[in-house]
C-alpha cells in the first residue's frame, strides 16, 4: 500500500492541492476557489486526485492546509460581531493604537475601523501592576453588567484583556468563571492565554482579532473536517500556521491568529528547503497568485520571522516597515511583504488617463474576461494572453478552456481605445505596470532594508510568478532565477514540508544587569513544559522533539525590541555576555549601528518542535499525470517583448523538453499549473531537482 500526504492551500483565484507519495510520486490539482464554500472546492479536488491516482482515502495519511479564510474575514468585514472586556479606561485602545501613518502626507487619512464597536468595549474597574501586584480588586458586579449587555445582544464571541494581564492573570480568569457560568457555549478569546506580553494595544489587537475570526474559522475548519471523514480520510487536519510550522486542528479553531497568513508562509517554507537543496542561502522569494503577491528573504539559510505584522491594510511591507493601514498581530510570522497585484487585478484609468491596476481584483468569479465566467474587466491575466505569454486556447493542461478574444475585447475597450494606445500598447502597459507594483513588494524586503537583491537570488512560484519573474529580476539587479517544480502549487507544497510547531511567550521585564537568574529558569522551565505536553499528545518521542530559546531585547530607551537566538537551555552570569553580543550584533545588522548603553530583557520565548521521523522530501519527485491531461500542441507563437523587440516568433516547450545544458531565449514553457517566460536575454536549464533556472546572459 502506498501512503499519500496530502497539501491543500486555497488562494483568491484558485484552490491547490498536491499529493505526495512516500515514493515520490506527486500529483497536482488545481480547481476554481468556491468563496461561498471553500470546502467544496478542497472536496472536489481531493475526490479527483484519489480517482486519478487510483489509490483509496485510507491511502491518505496525513492532509496539511492553508487558508485565507481568517484573512477574507477582516478584508470583508464579515467576521463575528463581538465584545471588549477590559480595565476601566482603557477602552479606547483599539483607536488610539500607534502613532503609524501610511501616508505621511495625507490630511484625509483615518486609522482602520476597531474590530469591535464602541459600545461594545465594556470596561470593569480592577488594576493590577506591571509586577503582578493587585492594586484594585475587580468589581464583580462591572463584569455581572457586561455580560448582561452581551447576553442582550446575542453576541457570540468575547474578547478578555486587562491592563497588565500578562504579570498576574487572576482577575481574567475570574472573568472568565463568571461568563462561562452564565453562556457555557459563547466563544473566549483571553488575553493572558493567547498572548502574555506587555504591550496593551499590541495584546488587545490581537486577542480582539482572534475572537473577530474565530467563529468563522471554527466553523469553517470543522465543516471540512467532517467532509474529510464522510469521503473516507481519517486522518485529522493540520493547519499551517504564519509562521511556517504546522498545528493540529484543535488548537488552530481555538487561536486561529496563528493562522492569519498560513498559505503564504507555506510558500516560503517550500523555497527555503528548496534553497538548502540547491546550497543556496540567499533568496528572495516572489509568489504571485490571482488576487496578490507576496515577497519574502532567505538570508543567511534562514527565513526572517517577525513578531508580529499587520493585516486588513493595502500594502503589508513587513515587520520592519510597519504603515500602520491595518491591524496588529502580535504573533511570530515569517516576515512577508504582500501588495495588491495578482493575476486577477483588475487593469483601470483614474480621472486624469492614467494607467492603474488593482487593488479590485476579479477573483474566481467572474474572473479574468478570458474565463468567459461574466468578466468583463481588463486583468493582468488578459494583458499576459495577449501578449502571448499564455496559452490562447486552456490552461490547466487542457481542462481550462478560455477565450483569447475577450481578453483583446476587455483591453480595447477599457484600456486602449480610452488613452489612444493599440490593444498591445495597452497590455504591455499592464504587464510594465504590474510589474513595477509587485517589485514594491521585493524591494521591501530587501533594499529597503539594507540588502543588495543582487546578492540573491530570486525564486518565483504562484500560477503568475514564472511569468513575471525575468521582468522583475531585471529592474532590480537579479541574474539567477530558480522555478521550482510545479510552480503554480508550490505553497502547497510547502505545507507538506513543514514540521509541527509551537510557539510559547512570557514577558520578563528587566535590565541585563539586574536578572534573577532562578525567576528566569523557571518561566523557562514552565514554557518547555508546556511544549513537551502538547508534543507527548501529538505522538512524538523525547528523540524527536526540538526546542529554541529567543529573547525579546532592547535598549533601555527603545520602545521596540528584537528578537535573538540563544543556544541555552538555562541562565547564569555566563549567558549575559553572550546575550549582550547577539543583541549588539543584530541591532547593527538591522540599524546599522550598535552603541555600548544599557540593554533590557523584554520577553522569553520557547519554540517547540517536533520533527519527522523520516524525511519529509523525497530525494526524486515523479510527477503523474492523467489520461485527460493533455499538454498544448502548439511548437511556437508570436510573443511580445515590448517596444524594441516587438513580436518574436517564440518557442513553445514544456519543462521536460529542458535538460542540464542552457537552452536561449526567447522561450515559453508551459506546464500544467504554470508558465515561465524566458526573455531573448537570457538563459535556461533544468538541474538535477527538476528545478528551472534561468540566467541572464
Amino acid at each position: 500500500m502506498k501512503n499519500f500526504r496530502v497539501g491543500i492551500d486555497i488562494g483568491g483565484t484558485f484552490t491547490d492541492i498536491v499529493f505526495l507519495g512516500d515514493d515520490g510520486i506527486v500529483k497536482v490539482i488545481k480547481e476554481s476557489s468556491t468563496p461561498d464554500d471553500y470546502s467544496r472546492a478542497v472536496i472536489t479536488g481531493i475526490n479527483a486526485g484519489i480517482n486519478q491516482l487510483y489509490i483509496s482515502p485510507e491511502d491518505v495519511v496525513e492532509v496539511n492546509h492553508g487558508f485565507t479564510v481568517a484573512t477574507n474575514a477582516i478584508l470583508e468585514g464579515n467576521g463575528e460581531r463581538m465584545a471588549l472586556i477590559t480595565t476601566k479606561g482603557f477602552r479606547d485602545v483599539l483607536e488610539l493604537s500607534r502613532i503609524r501613518t501610511p501616508r505621511l502626507y495625507d490630511l484625509y487619512y483615518q486609522k482602520p475601523v476597531p474590530l469591535v464597536e464602541r459600545r461594545f468595549r465594556l470596561e470593569v474597574d480592577e488594576r493590577i501592576s506591571h509586577r503582578g501586584e493587585i492594586l484594585k480588586p475587580l468589581n464583580v458586579k462591572d463584569v455581572q453588567i457586561a455580560v448582561d449587555l452581551v447576553e442582550n445582544e446575542a453576541i457570540n464571541s468575547v474578547a478578555v484583556c486587562l491592563l497588565h494581564s500578562y504579570a498576574n492573570s487572576e482577575h481574567e480568569e475570574m472573568i472568565v468563571d463568571i461568563i462561562k457560568s452564565r453562556l457555557p457555549n459563547i466563544h473566549l478569546s483571553i488575553s493572558s492565554q493567547l498572548l502574555p506580553e506587555m504591550k496593551e494595544y499590541e495584546r488587545t489587537s490581537t486577542t480582539v482579532i482572534n475572537g473577530y475570526v474565530r467563529p468563522v474559522v471554527e466553523n469553517y475548519l470543522l465543516k471540512l473536517s467532517d467532509q474529510l471523514k464522510a469521503i473516507g480520510i481519517k486522518v485529522p487536519l493540520s493547519i499551517m500556521q504564519s509562521n511556517g510550522g504546522r498545528i493540529p486542528v484543535e488548537i488552530a479553531t481555538k487561536k486561529p491568529m496563528f493562522c492569519i497568513e498560513s498559505g503564504p508562509a507555506a510558500g516560503v517554507v517550500g523555497a527555503f528547503i528548496i534553497g538548502k537543496q540547491l546550497d543556496q542561502d540567499n533568496v528572495i522569494t516572489f509568489d504571485m497568485g490571482g488576487t496578490t503577491a507576496k515577497a519574502s528573504i532567505i538570508e543567511n539559510g534562514e527565513m526572517l520571522l517577525a513578531p508580529e505584522y499587520e493585516v486588513g491594510g493595502g500594502m503589508n511591507v513587513g515587520h520592519r516597515l510597519l504603515r500602520g493601514s491595518g491591524y496588529i498581530l502580535r504573533v511570530p510570522a515569517i516576515d512577508i511583504a504582500e501588495v495588491s497585484a495578482g493575476g486577477g487585478s483588475i487593469a483601470w484609468t483614474d480621472k486624469a488617463g492614467g494607467l492603474q491596476i488593482g487593488p479590485k481584483s476579479s477573483g474566481a468569479v467572474p474572473g479574468p474576461a478570458c474565463y468567459s465566467l461574466g468578466g468583463i474587466d481588463p486583468t493582468v491575466t488578459d494583458a499576459n494572453v495577449v501578449l502571448g505569454y499564455l496559452n490562447s486556447k486552456a490552461l490547466l493542461g487542457g481542462r481550462f478552456p478560455i477565450e483569447s478574444q475577450k481578453s483583446f475585447e476587455a483591453i480595447s475597450n477599457n484600456i486602449g481605445q480610452l488613452i489612444g494606445v493599440r490593444d498591445i500598447e495597452a497590455a504591455w502597459g499592464i504587464h510594465v505596470l504590474a510589474n513595477s507594483n509587485m517589485g514594491r513588494a521585493l524591494r521591501a524586503v530587501s533594499s529597503e532594508r539594507g540588502r543588495d537583491p543582487r546578492k540573491f537570488s530570486l525564486m518565483a512560484f504562484g500560477g503568475g510568478g514564472p511569468i513575471h519573474a525575468a521582468g522583475l529580476s531585471e529592474t532590480l539587479g537579479i541574474s539567477r532565477i530558480i522555478i521550482p517544480p510545479s510552480p503554480g502549487v508550490f505553497s502547497a507544497f510547502g505545507l507538506l514540508f513543514a514540521d509541527v510547531e509551537h510557539h510559547f511567550v512570557q514577558t520578563y521585564f528587566e535590565s541585563l544587569d539586574n536578572l534573577d537568574f532562578s525567576h528566569i529558569n523557571l518561566i523557562l522551565k514552565k514554557l518547555k513544559s508546556e511544549g513537551e505536553s502538547l508534543l507527548n499528545e501529538e505522538g512524538f518521542s523525547k528523540s524527536n522533539q526540538a526546542f529554541n530559546l529567543q529573547l525579546d531585547v532592547k535598549y533601555s530607551a527603545q520602545t521596540s525590541e528584537l528578537t535573538i537566538n540563544i543556544n541555552r537551555n538555562k541562565f547564569d552570569k555566563d549567558s549575559l555576555k553572550n546575550i549582550k553580543q547577539a543583541f549588539m550584533d543584530e541591532h547593527e545588522k538591522t540599524y546599522g549601528y550598535k552603541v555600548d548603553e544599557q540593554i533590557q530583557l523584554v520577553s522569553i520565548r520557547i519554540v517547540a518542535k517536533g520533527i519527522s521521523k523520516h524525511s519529509r522530501i523525497p530525494r526524486h519527485l515523479k510527477f503523474y499525470l492523467s489520461e485527460e491531461i493533455m499538454l498544448s500542441d502548439e511548437k511556437a507563437r508570436d510573443v511580445y517583448f515590448g517596444s524594441d523587440l516587438k513580436y518574436l516568433e517564440t518557442p513553445i516547450i514544456s519543462r521536460s523538453d529542458l535538460d542540464i545544458n542552457r537552452s536561449k531565449g526567447p522561450l515559453v514553457i508551459e506546464e500544467y499549473d504554470s508558465t515561465t517566460v524566458v526573455p531573448p536575454n537570457w538563459s535556461v536549464n533544468i538541474d538535477g531537482l527538476q528545478n528551472i533556472i534561468m540566467v541572464k546572459d
